[in-house]
């Protein structure tokens, strides 16, 4: 009697869970709402940086053109230096004995010069009567003719000893901002010292140098307006220097190709962009970043919420005309906002694509589409 108490008890309890099973099957099939929005093509620019290398306009080494002392220094470190003034004075005493005595072999050569003239006097009216022969007075012209070299030799040697005196005096060769100084006062220098007594940046206008490797070189040619490559790069809209504080430099600058071959050691071209300076905010030798503008036309763009990462690979979800998603996979190209990817293929304009909560569906699973529109994307 218990035993078949059990067992009836058994049935009505297995009864209940099938029809319980039955009548929870169409719940769970129940569509959920599901946020989705239209991809259609749009005009988006986006930039590309590039580390850099700033260099002035003109930067030289002022060097001496002779050995001596560094006597006297009349510039600071970091001044700003017209062209002709005064940098340096070096002392060497030979130098100013080489004028002294250049002066007086002057002197001396005139004076001898003077002497050959009276002899010439002399002797022609002594030949003009035949008291001497005519051979005396042709060697006394020639005898003037020697004093005469003698004293444009001399001319030239005192020339020379004022060039090398004038070398102890060094002035800038034009208008920039004065570097550092190795050498101090009383150092021995040389025109083959090892570091140049300091360097002149000239910094008005200064070169951000960067470079392209052969990969983005072939891709800007492909993809550039113009027939040549002076037509492209001239094409290549004013790029941005972004200085090292990450603050935003207020000129723009004109790119222009550095080089004209790839570099078979680094495998790059070397490009340069040109900013104007006048209040020498920049300095020749920082660093900073190149930011290059590129306008994109009719392309999709999808926000990163609507994506999802596996194995190396983007995917989205796309709703069909019933209703139903289907992942697909894309090639994405980061936008500068952050939030949204640039679709290279994978969607064409049209597609309904998922925009939220893509982590609980599945393929082939039909959702109830709330349309979003562009006001409820920005709320």
């Amino acid at each position: 009697m218990r035993i078949s108490f059990f067992v009836i008890l058994l049935t009505v309890f297995f009864i209940i869970s099938c029809n319980h099973q039955k009548a929870g099957s169409p719940a769970s099939e129940i569509s959920r709402e599901y946020a989705v929005t239209t991809v259609n093509p749009v005009n988006v620019t986006i930039h590309e940086d590039f580390p850099a290398t700033i260099e002035g306009q003109q930067v030289i080494e002022i060097r001496p053109m002779i050995s001596g002392y560094l006597r006297e220094i009349f510039v600071n470190e970091g001044d700003h230096v017209k062209k002709g003034q005064l940098l340096f004075k070096i002392k060497n005493p030979m130098y100013e004995q080489q004028v002294i005595t250049a002066r007086a072999s002057i002197i001396r050569a005139r004076a001898d010069v003077h002497t050959a003239d009276l002899e010439i006097e002399k002797i022609r009216p002594l030949v003009d009567k035949q008291i001497v022969s005519d051979y005396r007075l042709k060697s006394a012209e020639l005898n003037l003719e020697s004093k005469k070299a003698a004293l444009e030799q001399a001319k030239a040697e005192l020339a020379n000893a004022e060039a090398n005196l004038a070398y102890t005096s060094i002035t800038s060769p034009m208008n920039g901002i004065i570097g550092i100084f190795p050498y101090k006062h009383g150092a021995l220098v040389s025109s083959n010292s090892q570091q140049p007594l300091t360097t002149l940046s000239n910094i008005d206008t200064v070169f951000a140098y960067f470079s392209w490797n052969e990969k983005q070189l072939l891709d800007f040619l492909s993809g550039s307006p113009g027939e040549s490559l002076d037509e492209k790069i001239n094409n290549i809209p004013q790029a941005t220097l972004i200085l090292a504080n990450s603050a935003e430099y207020p000129e723009r600058g004109r790119i222009v190709m550095a080089s004209g071959m790839i570099s078979t050691q680094t495998g790059s071209a070397t490009f340069k962009a040109i900013f104007p300076n006048r209040e020498g905010l920049i300095r020749s030798g920082s660093s900073a970043t190149i930011r290059i503008p590129e306008v994109k036309h009719n392309v999709l763009v999808i926000p990163q919420s609507a994506t999802y990462e596996l194995q190396n690979k983007y995917f989205t979800y796309k709703v069909d005309s019933a209703n139903k998603v289907a992942a697909v996979s894309f090639d994405p190209v980061p936008s500068d906002d952050g939030q949204s990817f640039l679709v290279i293929n994978g969607l064409k304009p049209g597609d309904r694509i998922v925009v939220e909560g893509i982590n609980s569906l599945k393929n082939g699973v039909t959702i109830i589409p709330k349309e979003m529109t562009e006001k409820n994307e920005k709320q």
